[in-house]
């Protein structure tokens, strides 16, 4: 097993991978910046170019931290997941949070061909769909939270969740024959997942509740340990089960609700991110998969982000076909290398 120093060591590699990327990605777009003047930026001092100051101050940059926001978020929301529900395919979205996010954009952006001029005139809205998302992933959890309290058994919650899912997707594929070429092509582009299009207010916001989400799960670290061990061992050991459950939902939800509201749905990272980090630091204890999961879920939602600017180019390719293109493949090979997966 790796000490101490090899974490240390590890996680410091991982921190300057982190900044490069982070550097990187703003450097890379449509117009190319020099690194140099992207740090001169960041430090305040002057660049040669005033026309590139405004770009990283108003695009770029907040671009850049949504990607890391996103990245870490998803990954830790899988993690919880999977250790919650002891099952490798669990990812941030098995309790239908993207669902009910979806169907409240749906309602939305499709909504008025079926109810009238009333969502009409709140689409006008800008912080209409941000508002939606996050209405809808709040009830769906309200009802996850219900079913919690209730079951007892964690694999029904899991079930349920994907019935949830079920439902919502139902009533989006009904308001989706009713809805217009325009308000399809609209909802598909919401779909396709976009991390450039929020304003420093809407990332104030989104860190807010994203630290919020963090908060509880650095809190829960102890319980993950414990459900490790199972239920009925974690329970000998005096964790109050329900309770833990009930903040790891909540952790989950928080995270991936707040970033699908704000960039939409993101697939693969919240899956894969955990693998990946276990495939590395060959470890199941969280006080070292949180902090590692948080490091590879930004850096990889930095490579995919800067892959889908498509430097010196004017297009800007889905982020949710990027993430799953670049890092399926990746995780595919370091499991059939290495095959165990610790849980």
């Amino acid at each position: 097993m790796p000490n101490s120093k090899t974490y240390s060591l590890s996680f410091l590699v991982l921190f300057l991978i982190l900044i490069l990327c982070f550097l990187t990605n703003i450097s890379l777009g449509s117009v190319y910046i020099p690194l140099k003047d992207v740090f001169n930026s960041l430090i305040g001092s002057t660049t040669e170019q005033e026309t590139w100051l405004h770009i990283i101050q108003n695009y770029r940059l907040p671009k850049a931290l949504t990607a890391i926001l996103v990245g870490s978020g998803l990954g830790i929301s899988g993690l919880l997941m999977q250790t919650l529900f002891r099952n490798p395919l669990a990812g941030p979205f098995v309790l239908g949070i993207s669902s009910g996010a979806s169907l409240g954009v749906a309602l939305v952006i499709l909504g008025s061909s079926v109810f009238g001029g009333v969502f009409v005139t709140f689409l006008i809205s800008k912080w209409s769909i941000v508002i939606a998302a996050s209405l809808g992933s709040f009830l769906v959890l309200l009802a996850v939270l219900m079913v919690s309290i209730k079951v007892r058994d964690t694999m029904a919650i899991l079930i349920i969740g994907l019935m949830f899912a079920s439902i919502t997707a139902a009533i989006v594929s009904v308001l989706s024959y009713f809805g217009s070429a325009q308000q399809l092509q609209q909802y598909i582009f919401w779909g396709f997942g976009s991390l450039g299009n929020l304003s420093w207010d809407e990332l104030g916001v989104f860190f807010i509740i994203y630290s919020i989400g963090m908060l509880v799960c650095l809190a829960s670290v102890k319980s993950l340990n414990t459900l490790l061990l199972g239920e009925n061992y974690a329970k000998s050991l005096g964790l109050n089960i329900k309770r833990s459950r009930l903040a790891i939902i909540i952790s989950t939800s928080l995270l991936a609700g707040t970033i699908t509201a704000f960039t939409g749905p993101i697939a693969f990272i919240g899956l894969a991110i955990p693998h990946l980090t276990r495939q590395v630091f060959n470890t199941s204890n969280h006080k070292i998969l949180v902090p590692a999961v948080f490091l590879f879920g930004a850096i990889v939602m930095l490579i995919c982000d800067s892959i889908a600017q498509v430097p010196n180019s004017d297009y800007t390719l889905p982020i949710n076909a990027i993430t799953s293109l670049v890092g399926a493949p990746v995780v595919i090979w370091l499991l059939v290398r290495k095959r165990n997966m610790i849980f």
